[in-house]
């Protein structure tokens, strides 16, 4: 059976009442948590870091997916998977020696992410795929939230599910950016496992209806 994951992104929540916006995830349809680690020097913005990651991993009661982007994210991938992390998602971009970082989260008993910005080509993981449990492919530039979804992140989906097919490998694929009620079905459709949303979540009348629409 297809996946038809949600994963509503904390970075979209209110940090006035972080533990009511996790509560209600978790007795919301949501299957993972989505928390966006930036580092100010990777992305041209500041989220978070490990005190909040810590209210995340006291509270939360699904799986905890973490996206790195930040600068040599090797130095901080035990830490996260320490703080709750389930999965840690690095980026292609920040990585010089991706596959050495993407064993050091699995050897700590974590699954491994690699995530491409919208101008890098699939084509880039030929020689990771076998080893990575998800694509994380973005569908906006990183760094902020609310941003239009970029059209071509349908093609990188299919030449994604491609690699995958053609490598043997279990990857999902993963899509962050600008998702929302009028694009997800299609994205499941073409081959998307997880869907991260933030905006189209939290800035909802009823955030936990938007989550059951969101996998229909």
């Amino acid at each position: 059976m297809k996946n038809k994951l949600i994963a509503p992104s904390l970075l979209s929540a209110d940090f006035g009442n972080l533990q009511r916006d996790i509560e209600m995830l978790n007795h919301s349809q949501a299957d993972w948590f989505h928390v966006d680690v930036m580092d100010g020097r990777f992305v041209p913005n500041i989220s978070f870091g490990f005190p909040v990651m810590k209210t995340v991993q006291q509270h939360a009661k699904k799986f905890i997916d973490v996206h790195l982007m930040i600068v040599e994210p090797e130095k901080y991938v035990e830490e996260f998977i320490e703080y709750g992390a389930d999965l840690v998602s690095v980026h292609f971009e920040a990585c010089t020696h991706l596959h050495r970082t993407i064993h050091q989260i699995q050897d700590k008993g974590a699954k491994a992410g690699v995530v491409l910005n919208p101008a890098t080509p699939v084509l880039m993981l030929e020689d990771i795929i076998a080893d990575v449990d998800l694509v994380l492919l973005m569908s906006v530039n990183p760094g902020f939230g609310g941003q239009k979804f970029i059209q071509n992140t349908y093609k990188k989906i299919s030449e994604t599910k491609d690699l995958i097919l053609s490598n043997n490998s279990t990857a999902l694929i993963q899509i962050d950016g600008g998702v929302n009620l009028d694009n997800a079905s299609r994205l499941f459709e073409v081959g998307a496992d997880v869907l991260v949303a933030g905006n189209a979540v939290f800035s909802s009348d009823n955030p936990e209806k938007t989550i059951e629409l969101l996998k229909i």
